[in-house]
């Protein structure tokens, strides 16, 4: 997946992916006031089924919508790409940006090591 989601394509998403099916009218009621044209969410709908992102089924005229590529990976190509675009392809280089910013203690940082320890043993 080499797709990227627009800023506005993403929070999209993030609503679909959080409710599994909606129609536009829901995504409208998520987005709270002020509320955008339902044709402007339609065609940000549309665009995310071209890309692959969005599959639906009709009911007359009325189209449910749902995610036809999980959260999980999409957000893993997403730090991928992160790592490869900021941090030169290196993990290690993002994770000492993290502690550096105060973003990630130490304790985080020692949960992380043991993820990975584990993660690397399943792949073993």
């Amino acid at each position: 997946m080499r797709k990227r989601l627009t800023k506005a394509e993403e929070e999209i998403m993030q609503i679909i992916w959080s409710k599994g099916r909606v129609l536009v009218s829901d995504i409208l009621d998520e987005l709270g006031e002020p509320r955008p044209p339902h044709s402007t969410i339609s065609s940000i709908v549309r665009i995310l089924e071209k890309k692959g992102f969005v599959n639906h089924k009709a009911y007359g005229r009325t189209y449910e919508y749902f995610a036809a590529i999980p959260k999980e990976e999409y957000s893993k190509h997403s730090v991928k790409d992160l790592i490869a675009e900021y941090f030169g392809g290196s993990a290690n280089r993002l994770v000492s940006f993290l502690v550096q910013e105060n973003d990630l203690n130490l304790k985080e940082l020692g949960q992380l090591m043991e993820a990975l320890e584990k993660n690397k043993k399943k792949k073993s």
